[in-house]
């Protein structure tokens, strides 16, 4: 089997269950930046310890966002044939991120400034996938349909990479440097 199929030659890609779109077509743009967002978890996953608890974490989210990905990949009139929990996202994938959400900060003092990421790898790469989470929210309002839970997830995903990064880094170090007075 090749792995290139000349049908994207056009500038269009394939939509899940039929269809084709052009590549700038919001659909493809939004589960193009999930798909950017899974990688960079994907990074910050590399650099975890394996076999813990973020490790776990970071998985179920990876594979949560195939689903995502799947649902946006799927012209409107082909959506009743999308699978709760596979390739349609529930309201119960939404109450388990917003789970994660608050057992992680439970786990750590909230930051009182705003945080200068950067003091841990993983946690930087974190804050890396949150951002394009964020992006993939706003090139996903285009597409998602109105009874959907995609806007919803990346809402409490980029939520969660943020409280998964501050508890990584901890809030012990401090968030800026002493600043000179001016007339000093």
């Amino acid at each position: 089997m090749r792995i290139y199929t000349r049908r994207g030659d056009d500038g269009t890609t394939g939509l899940l269950f039929g269809g084709r779109v052009a590549n700038n077509d919001p659909a493809p743009v939004a589960y193009g930046a999930v798909d950017e967002a899974q990688a960079f978890i994907g990074l910050a996953r590399a650099d975890c310890e394996r076999g813990g608890e973020l490790d776990a974490i970071l998985v179920t989210l990876e594979r949560d966002l195939w689903v995502l990905m799947s649902e946006l990949a799927t012209a409107p009139d082909k959506r009743d044939r999308l699978e709760a929990g596979k390739t349609i996202v529930t309201a119960e994938m939404v109450s388990g991120v917003e789970s994660l959400i608050d057992s992680t900060m439970n786990g750590f003092d909230q930051p009182t400034e705003f945080v200068v990421p950067g003091q841990d790898r993983v946690a930087a790469l974190l804050d890396v996938a949150r951002t394009v989470v964020r992006r993939a929210e706003r090139q996903s309002v285009d597409c998602a349909a109105a009874d959907s839970h995609v806007l919803p997830y990346l809402n409490r995903l980029s939520d969660l990479l943020w409280s998964l990064a501050r508890q990584r880094e901890g809030t012990s170090l401090p968030s800026r440097l002493p600043r000179k007075d001016s007339a000093g």
